[in-house]
């Protein structure tokens, strides 16, 4: 299981909106890249979905712990501001971006393959020449109900997100809950194959989920939304057992 270098509070946390130390640090991305191909695309709620476990899956890996080779870069990265930005391939960029070092991780019908953190201005050639754009995925069906027994990742219903988009705020959403969570509670997660679910919230709930002490993001407006948004709350069933936890809801910031 990895390590926990990063506070869940908010004093000292990346995930604070106002100016810090962290901006000073040498700024690191979490690459993510989703197979997109031209004539089998993923179902966009799936897509969300994997990310948001790939980013958990690279979190709980025990290279990313201790002495382990991602462990430096992923100390880094959560030093400074953090970061993640998802890039789309198909055919021979998605056999290029598997070769490198990372995890792939598989739904239903996507597949998203996390990478150890760069620098911002240093992104291995065969993820750098890949695109941000096109990632606008549909869901053929609508998405059945959420377990409210089980994580959810709640969209915030009055915000209009590209999938790619959608998906860095669902993987923020999953690592803010990561945080949260005892080590028991991630070690229980982690053996049940990290179950979630991304849905848009009701608009009517939206303002209780915010207002309920539980994590949430809050992006800096960098790409397609305003800054200070609020995206995403992330609705685990132990955050929600214990709204008392001395870990609060946390702001976040996002590229």
């Amino acid at each position: 299981m990895s390590e926990n270098p990063t506070p869940v509070s908010e004093s000292g946390s990346p995930f604070r909106s106002e100016p810090s130390a962290r901006d000073e640090a040498r700024q690191f991305v979490l690459p993510l890249v989703v197979r997109i191909e031209r004539a089998d695309p993923p179902a966009r709620t799936d897509a969300l979905e994997t990310a948001a476990r790939a980013v958990l899956t690279i979190l709980a890996d025990e290279r990313s712990a201790g002495e382990g080779e991602w462990a430096g870069a992923m100390r880094d990265w959560q030093d400074a501001r953090i970061r993640k930005v998802v890039r789309r391939a198909r055919g021979a960029e998605w056999r290029r971006a598997e070769a490198l070092p990372g995890i792939t991780v598989t739904g239903k019908s996507a597949e998203v393959r996390v990478f150890p953190p760069v620098p911002l201005d240093g992104w291995p050639k065969d993820l750098a020449r890949l695109q941000v754009s096109g990632t606008d995925l549909d869901d053929p069906q609508p998405p059945v109900d959420a377990d409210p027994s089980a994580p959810v990742l709640w969209l915030n219903p009055g915000l209009g997100m590209s999938a790619g988009k959608a998906m860095a705020q669902a993987g923020h959403a999953a690592q803010l809950a990561w945080w949260e969570l005892s080590g028991e509670e991630r070690a229980a997660w982690h053996d049940a194959g990290f179950p979630l679910a991304v849905r848009t919230a009701d608009a009517a709930r939206w303002p209780g989920l915010t207002g309920g002490g539980l994590p949430l993001v809050r992006d800096a407006g960098f790409t397609e939304i305003a800054p200070g948004s609020c995206t995403v709350v992330a609705d685990h069933p132990a955050l929600r057992r214990e709204p008392q936890r001395s870990g609060r809801a946390a702001p976040t910031r996002s590229e």
